[in-house]
C-alpha cells in the first residue's frame, strides 16, 4: 500500500469512529475516482464518498444538501437509490447497492436487453419529474441553459475536437450544427442530470435495475436532458421504450430537445458534445 493510500485509509477509519461510535473497519479499498469525488468500498458492505471540493464550507454545503436530497426524494423513486449512513463535512457514506453498473456489462448483453432497462428507466424518470419543485427548489440548482448556447459550446469542441473526427462522420455533424436549435417552452423539473448506464446498477441474471447512483449533478432542468443519454447509451429503440413509460402529455418536444442535449452515440461525438453531462464522470 503506497503512503497516500495509506493516509487516505487512515482518515476514513478516523471519520467513521467519529461518526459511527463502535463501528469496525475490517476493510477499505479504493473503488474509483471522478471529478468531483473519491471513492472507497468500506467492508464490501458501504460506500464512501470523499469530495475533491477545496473549499470547505462549499464542501460541507454540497455534502449535507445531496444527503437531505437523497432523504427527501427516496419515497418518491421506483429504483432503489443511495440512503445516506454518515453525513460529514468531507464525505457521504452509504450502503452498497446491488447489482453493477450497465456500463460494465457486455455490448452484447446491453443490446439485448436495453429494451426493458430503459422502459424501467423512463418511468424512473416519470416518477422524478412528477416531484414537486418545491420540494426540492432549495436542494439542488437550476440547470437549464438555452439549446442555443448548447449549440455554441458543441460548435466550439467540434472544432477543437475536428482532427479526431471521421471524414465520413463530418457532413452529419456540421448539418446538425448549422442547423436552427429548438424553439419552445418548457417547465423544468427535477431529475438526475446524468442518467449515463454507468450511473445505473443492474442484476446480470434477472436484468432487474437495481439501483441508480451518483445525485451531485442532480438539478431542476430540461425533462429532455436525461432521455438524451439513455438515447446516447441504449440507442433509439431504447428511447421509445423509455419514453412510452412516459406520461404522453408531458412528452411533446423532448424528442427534438435531447438531440441538442447528447445528439450522437459515437464516442468521437460524445467528445464532441462539449458539455459536462455528456462525460463519463463516474463518481
Amino acid at each position: 500500500m503506497n503512503a497516500r493510500a495509506s493516509d487516505d485509509v487512515a482518515r476514513i477509519r478516523d471519520l467513521l469512529t467519529e461518526h459511527l461510535p463502535g463501528f469496525v473497519v475490517d476493510s477499505v479499498g479504493f473503488r474509483g475516482e471522478g471529478l468531483e469525488n473519491v471513492a472507497y468500498d468500506v467492508n464490501s458492505a458501504f460506500i464512501l464518498r470523499v469530495s475533491k471540493e477545496d473549499d470547505p464550507d462549499r464542501r460541507a454545503s454540497l455534502i449535507a444538501r445531496e444527503a437531505e436530497l437523497l432523504r427527501v426524494i427516496g419515497p418518491f423513486s421506483p429504483v432503489p437509490i443511495p440512503a445516506a449512513v454518515v453525513v460529514a463535512d468531507t464525505a457521504l457514506m452509504y450502503r452498497t447497492l446491488a447489482g453493477r453498473p450497465l456500463l460494465d456489462t457486455s455490448a452484447a448483453f446491453r443490446a439485448r436487453h436495453a429494451t426493458g432497462i430503459a422502459g424501467v428507466l423512463g418511468g424512473f424518470l416519470a416518477a422524478l419529474h412528477a416531484i414537486p419543485v418545491d420540494l426540492v427548489a432549495g436542494l439542488v440548482d437550476v440547470d437549464d441553459d438555452p439549446a442555443a448556447q448548447w449549440l455554441a459550446d458543441a460548435i466550439e469542441s467540434y472544432r477543437a475536437a475536428l482532427p479526431i473526427v471521421p471524414v465520413a462522420m463530418r457532413g452529419r455533424i456540421e448539418a446538425f450544427l448549422a442547423a436552427n436549435p429548438p424553439h419552445g417552452r418548457h417547465e423544468v423539473v427535477f431529475s438526475h442530470n446524468d442518467l449515463g448506464i454507468e450511473h445505473v446498477l443492474v442484476d446480470p441474471e434477472t436484468v432487474a435495475v437495481t439501483g441508480v447512483l451518483d445525485w451531485t449533478d442532480a438539478a431542476l432542468v430540461d425533462p429532455a436532458y436525461d432521455f438524451g443519454l439513455l438515447q446516447r447509451d441504449l440507442g433509439p429503440d431504447a428511447l421509445e421504450a423509455a419514453l412510452a413509460k412516459y406520461p404522453v402529455d408531458l412528452r411533446k418536444g423532448i424528442g427534438e430537445r435531447m438531440r441538442v442535449h447528447c445528439p450522437g452515440r459515437d464516442a468521437r461525438w460524445r467528445q464532441c458534445c462539449g458539455r459536462s453531462g455528456c462525460s463519463r464522470n463516474t463518481m
